[in-house]
Order: structure tokens, then C-alpha cells, then sequence
């Protein structure tokens, strides 16, 4: 029996200036230490025992850098509405946002996953971001311009508010190979208010 009938959802994305995201399925920069920064999000688990289901079609999951799959305490779920054949390092193919939650809260998932991680595409993104049980959206604001053709949803920000700063998460400006960004969080306003 499962203990929640809901889990958090969480969005997590890089954008540049323009809040750009990507440009012909791939990231239009190169900043490793970022990129950890996304990854450790993901995997990380506050109870032993527990996973995250890592949400993503079919372009974001391809753009994974090599060497980082599989993911530790991860269960991925491709959303696709064609795709037939699992890939490797993927766990399910689900054709809709509402499938995969579904998936979330039955057995026997249910009672491992932890947190639910929204990694693209743009309109999963925008329609996770409307959804009840999402929490919290993690978005680094890199300080650069680059060439785009993804962009990140614009962010209610009367439902999402800017947190001065989150446990775990570095206030300071970074900087990488020149390029500086900062680490943002996003909290929905009932979550604040309720704490």
C-alpha cells in the first residue's frame, strides 16, 4: 500500500540570457561543473532505499553528456508518443505527463520514488509547472548569450517565488571558462506559506 496518493514535482533546466535552453537537441554551452550541479539534484535521495523518477523526451534524454548513465537512485520514464523500443539506460516509455503520474503512485513505484524531476522538453516543462504537486523549479540563469532554439517557459513568478537562498544550493555567482551563472531556485508560494 502505497503512503501518498501524491509525490513533488520538480523542474530543473539551464538557460541563457534569453532563457534559452537548447539548440538542435543539444546544450548551446559547455560548462561541466553546471552540469554536475544538475546531475547531483537529480540523483540525490534523503531517505536510503528511495529513487527519483527523472522525466524527459526523447531529444533531452539523448543529450545526456557521456558517462553519466546510468543514474544512481534514478528510475527513468521517457515520454514519447511513438517511440516503441526501450533505451538503454531508460526504464519506461510513457506516451503523456498524466501516464507517468499515474505511474508515480501505483505499485510497486509508489513506494520507492521520492521525488519526481522534470528535465524537458519545453511543453512537458510548461505543463508540469501548472501541475498541482509541483513544488519547486531549479533554474541556473547563465549570464551569456547563445544561439537557441528551445526556450524555457517564462515562470509565474505570483506562484513561483525567487528564494534568496536554499539549503544546498551555492548563493554565490559562479564562474566557468569565462562564463558566469547563478543558481536559482523557485518555490511555489502555498509550499512557503505552509512551512
Amino acid at each position: 500500500m502505497c503512503e501518498s496518493n501524491s509525490k513533488p514535482i520538480k523542474l530543473i533546466a539551464a538557460a541563457c540570457r534569453n532563457l534559452g535552453i537548447g539548440l538542435k537537441g543539444c546544450l548551446p554551452w559547455k560548462l561541466p561543473n553546471e552540469y554536475k550541479y544538475f546531475i547531483n539534484n537529480i540523483i540525490s535521495v534523503n531517505q536510503p532505499g528511495k529513487k527519483n523518477l527523472i522525466i524527459l523526451g526523447r531529444k533531452s534524454f539523448e543529450s545526456f553528456e557521456d558517462g553519466y548513465l546510468p543514474l544512481p537512485n534514478c528510475i527513468i520514464a521517457l515520454l514519447s508518443k511513438n517511440e516503441c523500443v526501450l533505451p538503454l539506460h531508460a526504464h519506461y516509455i510513457c506516451r503523456n505527463e498524466e501516464e507517468v503520474l499515474k505511474l508515480s503512485i501505483t505499485p510497486p513505484l509508489c513506494e520507492e520514488i521520492e521525488t519526481i524531476w522534470i528535465l524537458g522538453g519545453v511543453e512537458t516543462y510548461r505543463s508540469m509547472m501548472q501541475h498541482p504537486w509541483c513544488e519547486e523549479i531549479y533554474l541556473t540563469r547563465i549570464q551569456a548569450d547563445y544561439e537557441c532554439d528551445t526556450f524555457f517557459p517564462e515562470i509565474n513568478e505570483d506562484v513561483f517565488k525567487l528564494m534568496d537562498r536554499y539549503p544546498g544550493v551555492p548563493e554565490e555567482i559562479q564562474e566557468e571558462k569565462g562564463i558566469t551563472y547563478k543558481f536559482n531556485v523557485y518555490k511555489k508560494e502555498q509550499t512557503i506559506n505552509s512551512q
